[in-house]
């Protein structure tokens, strides 16, 4: 087989699942799909002159003369009481669509939590704090209602303060506000409103356990609002925990359905893909995921690179046999391995369904493979997310070839070293206040006596502590890769023992 390998038998299996799990999931999408086309087609939309005066002279104050979309078509529904998924994407006004009408329904005279807003990092919550201190200066009876910030990182105390003091709307991430919780320095039990905003993002810097831990906390009587730019699988399970019969509201653009697929592209240096392509692990954080390459011999070097840096990495060549690719993917299912590096003749027959991601090391030599990458055509109904490492030589040959089949790709900046290192940060936070919520009374006590060392450290040699911090994520890795088995790869693990050959090996 050349370098390139032959292409001429190229396809994708189409797996039919039978299983229970599968039905499960298929009446969850349907009854998504009826939300869809059902909800939020019976109320008018609002207008600035229907807005109370409150409202009015909140969105003044947050420096809006008008209504966006996502704003007319949500606040209507809010008032009406109704349980939420709104799907828009950042910069669209959504944190004003939940704010204001919390201007109608708080009561300032009432000092308990009110309203909980969780997002995904301390920077997205402080915006949103941010709008909220500009609308609550609308009126006298506005200004009344306080708001504490909650996020990881940083001292408990003033957090405490304004837990203790009544403040009507908490504004934090999940792993922050659970250990408030846990602490006993914070009652949920007055909550009317519980708003998760950017869910998908949550969900990836793994806040779900969170998530699951602290619902014990809240009330069963609330409204329950999820905005989300996507709504993979994982939202939609979370949506079916949290939420009652909820109504959804779309307004992404091009009014995509749950069933899209996002694609983006950045452009790099050839020498620096490899580093680029860890950075965007980092950003987006895929539970699992299969990266494509156009040449046979870079399978081999990029999985290796993988492997070295801390991942778990396979290869799937074009020298195993059918059931050898297949017993590799049921690795990844069972979350054994989180990635799959793969030509496309190689990846050829098997289902890439599950998984959330499709990373596209070179862009595609034949222009169809765009489309059969990603799973667009064999794997409809499935939500999920391409990436594509382009280079200045061949960034015109993507372009054609998605405007050829109407991909709709994006071009986004490289994120930096420092925007890689704060979102690992985040995570990092949540990872570490997670497992020191967990300790006991004297483990704590025996931690106390290394503070001074640690702040010695980190004033003298905060390298020593970047390597503890570097094995914390090394650490979080291979947990991720021994977690107890859910049914889903429980069903993966079962099919690669079904499947797996005697000889892994063409002779």
């Amino acid at each position: 087989m050349s370098e390139h390998e032959d292409k001429s038998s190229f396809s994708y299996a189409k797996v039919i699942d039978l299983t229970r799990r599968a039905q499960r999931e298929q009446h969850s999408d349907q009854q998504i799909q009826d939300i869809q086309e059902n909800a939020g087609q019976d109320l008018p939309r609002a207008t600035l002159d229907a807005l109370s005066e409150t409202m009015r002279a909140a969105l003044g104050a947050a420096g809006w003369d008008s209504l966006m979309p996502v704003q007319e078509q949500v606040i209507p529904h809010i008032l009406e009481g109704a349980d939420l998924i709104v799907q828009s994407r950042t910069g669209s006004g959504k944190t004003g669509a939940f704010l204001l009408p919390l201007f109608e329904r708080l009561d300032p005279s009432r000092r308990v939590a009110q309203a909980l807003v969780m997002a995904p990092t301390r920077e997205l919550a402080k915006q949103i704090n941010e709008v909220f201190e500009h609308m609550k200066q609308a009126t006298p009876e506005t200004r009344a209602l306080d708001s504490v910030l909650v996020y990881g990182g940083v001292d408990y105390r003033p957090q405490v303060r304004g837990l203790q003091d009544g403040a009507q709307v908490v504004i934090g991430t999940p792993g922050r506000i659970l250990d408030h919780l846990s602490r006993g320095n914070a009652d949920f039990r007055t909550l009317g409103y519980v708003i998760f905003d950017e869910a998908d993002e949550m969900l990836s810097m793994g806040f779900y356990p969170d998530m699951q831990a602290l619902k014990r906390y809240l009330p069963a009587e609330r409204r329950t609002l999820m905005f989300s730019a996507t709504i993979p699988p994982r939202v939609r399970s979370l949506s079916r925990d949290f939420l009652t019969e909820p109504r959804f509201i779309s307004l992404s653009a091009g009014q995509e359905s749950v069933d899209t697929m996002e694609y983006r592209y950045y452009v790099t240096d050839p020498m620096e893909k490899d580093r680029v392509l860890v950075r965007l692990f980092e950003i987006e954080n895929p539970e699992s995921a299969i990266v494509f390459v156009n040449k046979k011999k870079d399978v081999e070097y990029l999985t290796a690179f993988l492997q070295n840096y801390g991942y778990s990495a396979d290869a799937i060549s074009g020298d195993l046999s059918q059931n050898a690719r297949e017993a590799a993917l049921a690795r990844t299912h069972a979350g054994e391995t989180r990635f799959l590096v793969a030509t496309d003749v190689a990846a050829r027959g098997i289902d890439i369904s599950d998984l959330s991601h499709v990373f596209m090391y070179d862009v595609p030599q034949d222009p169809e493979y765009l489309i059969h990458r990603s799973g667009r055509t064999a794997r409809a109904g499935k939500m999920g997310v391409a990436v594509v490492l382009a280079t200045v030589e061949d960034e015109t040959d993507l372009i054609r070839s998605a405007m050829r089949y109407g991909v709709p790709v994006e071009k986004r900046p490289l994120p930096t070293q420092e925007d890689v290192s704060a979102r690992v940060g985040e995570r990092l936070t949540t990872l570490l206040e997670k497992r020191f919520r967990k300790r006991t009374n004297m483990d704590r006590e025996r931690a106390r006596q290394f503070v001074p060392l640690v702040r010695d450290l980190a004033r003298e040699e905060p390298e020593i502590l970047a390597m503890l911090v570097s094995d914390a994520a090394g650490n979080r890795e291979q947990a991720a890769r021994k977690q107890p088995k859910t049914e889903k790869k429980q069903g993966a693990e079962k099919k690669s023992r079904n499947r797996a050959p005697r000889r892994d090996r063409k002779r």
